[in-house]
């Protein structure tokens, strides 16, 4: 009498040709959730800090100035070290106290700006340098330097700059709104600096 074969997958007829049992494709691994922050940009008023927001979020500039009255608030996602990013980026207005405000409550990072044009509009950088580090003490903080296009106009040497970061302990980019010198990098280095706290 003659033995029946034995296959590893089931019965198999004599005449029927073998097939591999059917296997699942592998699970796509989900996504890592975005992380968040919140960015907030602090100032003199006319530094350019609206335009800047404007040339990260929208990539583009406006020549004409537009105060802006209390808060804006934009998001945009930034794509960093393959990790994703959610910024919340509050737009403070220009000059304005917020020691008793809320503006500042949680804010992650903050980009602290002047006018290269203006020699007193760095003064904002001790004033904000205090105040955030009454309200949001975890805060990393980034320098800029703006309207570094205008280099006819521009009264704030590197020197001063370097001092002034020095002495704050935090670094300073110089960065153009109009031409997109350097805006991209400051949001890169300011969440550089979130991860590293």
């Amino acid at each position: 009498m003659a033995q029946k074969k034995w296959w590893p997958w089931g019965k198999k007829d004599d005449n029927q040709a073998a097939s591999p049992p059917e296997t699942s494709p592998p699970a796509e691994t989900a996504p890592a959730p975005a992380i968040n922050y919140k960015i907030c940009l602090l100032g003199s008023f006319a530094v350019g800090k609206t335009s800047l927001v404007r040339r990260f979020v929208e990539s583009s500039f406006d020549e004409n100035y537009l105060s802006t009255v209390g808060f804006q608030v934009k998001r945009k996602s930034l794509k960093y070290n393959n990790r994703q990013y959610q910024l919340m980026i509050w737009d403070l207005a220009g000059g304005e106290d917020y020691n008793e405000s809320v503006h500042l409550s949680g804010c992650h990072g903050a980009l602290v700006v002047c006018d290269l044009t203006r020699p007193d509009s760095i003064d904002a950088y001790h004033k904000y340098h205090q105040q955030l580090a009454q309200i949001a003490p975890n805060a990393q903080i980034i320098y800029l330097a703006n309207k570094a296009d205008l280099t006819d106009e521009r009264q704030i040497g590197n020197d001063t700059l370097a001092q002034v970061s020095a002495d704050l302990g935090a670094p300073y980019l110089l960065t153009s709104a109009k031409t997109g010198q350097n805006v991209e990098a400051a949001f890169e280095l300011i969440v550089k600096q979130i991860e590293s706290s």
